[in-house]
């Protein structure tokens, strides 16, 4: 009885952790752009996910994301954003400059190649 009643109690604990990692509000780190004379830009740490996950750019001021690569997973190798038609490998240890069209403003999504971790980039 008592083993049945620890299985339970196991089980309940593991469905609200995970419904928690994936319906929960989770604190999203925002970064708005560094602006100089020669235009705007943002570091990311890739590091287990983007850090920050979500970049706020000017619009009409030429702009670069730095992603510097610390985590060895081959998921986070490289950064896709598919509205932009950019597909950029990551080496790992090294800072990765992208250029980024800030003409448009509008919302455009990033994500890791194998989708499953995401930013978001503002142009505003």
């Amino acid at each position: 009885m008592l083993v049945k009643m620890v299985v339970l109690l196991a089980g309940l604990a593991l469905i609200a952790v995970i419904s928690w990692w994936f319906f929960g509000k989770h604190v999203v780190a925002t970064a708005n752009a560094t602006a100089t004379a020669a235009g705007q830009s943002v570091d990311i740490e890739v590091k287990g996910g983007y850090s920050p996950e979500r970049v706020v750019l000017k619009q009409g001021v030429p702009a670069t994301l730095n992603f510097t690569r610390q985590d060895a997973s081959t998921c986070l190798d490289h950064v896709v954003f598919a509205d932009l038609g950019i597909n950029q490998e990551l080496p790992q240890g090294q800072t990765e400059q992208i250029q980024i069209d800030t003409s448009k403003p509008g919302e455009y999504d990033w994500a890791c190649g194998m989708d499953m971790f995401h930013g978001k980039l503002i142009v505003e």
